[in-house]
């Protein structure tokens, strides 16, 4: 029969790019065979037999010749499952002759294909999206995953339900329309207010000046003050995702295990790992690196409950990213470069028994006891958080079922942290916790008065330069909660305050 070769683009998933991968079918006179080159996994591999059910349910012939699939570039490890099934498919029946069409060059097919011949949804369309989008192509996908894919604004998205539908929208039978859903941000879920926190004014108002600069915060406290309560409200404060923020958080999930469900668009994420959670859980990584907890919360909050009982080594992970808002995750044949810039909140008891300061003098706890404890975070890991703060046990009068709490809405709370971001995005284009060198420099300007006093406190409590710095990051966002052009005494003050737990907890 001769030699014939078609060439079809699909895109492969690393990390969170999808390089362009040219999916080349050759088919030539010989003894009936198929193989895959181009490094495939396992479940590339697979895709012959898939294809093979999918053509013949189709009512195709699958060509008892010899053919060849080469997977282009061949130093680009294929994995994904099945997302080269339609592509290799479609590329069987061009070079076979049984479908005849000129749209090949300006498209670009995802999707896996069942034993029927239908299309089943994969993971990590998004990044391919938009590739294909940068490339002036059209993106074939499964119907499922094409409200994920038109979020790449500006790219045609064809859905599809099965591999004839694709096949007669090629050969112009059957023309497939184009997704014409535009995607908004979803309604926020309902969030737990802040007007439920009650008595805790000092956590509050800390909770508030963190979600305006973006700043990470400790909770210290006994069982049962409200530690968990506070954070899981911060969410609820924060302004909504700019567009491009949105489109960053959907990338990641999109390649992450849970995959992108459409329904979570625009939302800010809320990651909280359990205690157990290993180092590799926390930062990403595995043989083709994957996104960890930390850049899943990209843009969003990474609360870490009971602080201590993490594995110190599993901590000591975080302080990198903490300061760089990104991880770099490198193999011995992959490496993957992924954004992680969350904001960290953390819970923890100030002893082992929890009750250390406790009026009823119930902790029995002694200073070493007390002491190794504390020791389970190391001073590094907290010099890289921005605010420590002590939520004590609230008057028993403020837990009264029935009276109305004096507590403000998240809503009115938000609007303030609205309106001081903006501030901050018109003054240095980006929020307070991310200045640095000069731009810091520039808009965190003190008195001479004020420099004395943030260097008496940093000799008093042994603060280092970058806690240092962080004061000032703090001050900053604080005088812009009240859109005061500099940084005053009072505002310098509350900042301190916010580090004064810093000797204790390094005992």
């Amino acid at each position: 029969m001769g030699s014939q070769l078609a060439v079809v683009y699909s895109r492969a998933r690393v990390g969170i790019d999808a390089p362009l991968v040219t999916v080349e079918v050759h088919l030539s006179d010989g003894l009936p065979s198929l193989s895959i080159v181009g490094l495939p996994e396992t479940a590339v591999k697979e895709s012959k037999d898939r294809i093979r059910g999918a053509l013949e349910n189709a009512h195709y012939e699958f060509p008892l010749t010899r053919v060849t699939f080469n997977l282009a570039p061949a130093d680009l490890p294929k994995e994904g499952g099945g997302r080269f099934d339609l592509a290799m498919a479609i590329g069987i029946l061009v070079a076979s002759d049984q479908l005849s069409t000129r749209a090949l060059p300006k498209l670009e097919l995802i999707g896996e294909l069942s034993l029927g011949g239908a299309l089943r949804p994969v993971r990590g369309v998004l990044p391919a999206a938009l590739a294909t989008r940068s490339a002036g192509r059209t993106l074939i996908v499964p119907v499922e995953n094409a409200a994920e894919a038109s979020l790449a604004r500006g790219l045609t998205v064809i859905p599809a339900k099965s591999l004839l539908e694709v096949c007669a929208h090629l050969r112009g039978a059957s023309t497939l329309p184009p997704y014409q859903e535009v995607p908004t941000p979803s309604p926020p879920e309902p969030a737990e207010d802040l007007v439920d926190v009650r008595g805790q004014h000092h956590a509050r108002r800390a909770l508030e000046v963190a979600a305006a600069g973006g700043h990470s915060l400790l909770l210290i406290g006994p069982p049962g003050t409200g530690k968990t309560m506070l954070a899981t409200r911060l969410r609820g404060i924060l302004p909504p995702l700019r567009e491009e923020e949105a489109l960053e958080v959907a990338t990641l999930a999109s390649v992450s295990d849970g995959g992108f469900q459409p329904s979570r668009w625009g939302q800010r994420p809320f990651r909280a790992p359990h205690h157990t959670a290993s180092g590799v859980a926390l930062v990403g990584g595995g043989a083709n690196p994957r996104p960890g907890e930390i850049s899943l919360a990209h843009h969003g909050v990474l609360f870490l409950d009971e602080l201590p009982e993490f594995d110190r080594r599993v901590l000591e992970v975080l302080r990198q990213p903490l300061e760089a808002g990104r991880i770099t995750i490198s193999r011995a044949a992959r490496q993957a470069d992924l954004p992680a810039q969350f904001q960290l909140v953390a819970a923890m008891n100030p002893c082992p028994c929890g009750y250390l300061g406790d009026s009823n003098g119930r902790c029995h706890c002694s200073a070493e006891i007390i002491s190794r404890y504390r020791a389970r975070v190391s001073g590094p890991f907290l010099d890289r958080v921005d605010m420590h703060i002590e939520v004590n046990t609230p008057p028993r009068s403020a837990l009264r079922i029935g009276t109305l709490s004096d507590a403000e809405p998240s809503a009115l709370v938000r609007s303030r942290v609205e309106m001081a971001r903006a501030r901050m995005w018109t003054r240095s284009g980006c929020i307070n916790a991310n200045l640095r060198g000069k731009e810091l420099e520039r808009v965190a300007c003190l008195t001479e008065a004020d420099h004395r006093l943030l260097e008496n406190a940093a000799e008093r409590l042994g603060l280092s330069a970058r806690a240092y710095h962080r004061i000032l990051r703090v001050a900053r966002t604080i005088a812009d909660l009240v859109g005061s052009e500099g940084i005053s005494t009072v505002h310098l003050s509350e900042a301190i305050g916010y580090r004064r737990l810093d000797r204790k907890l390094g005992a």
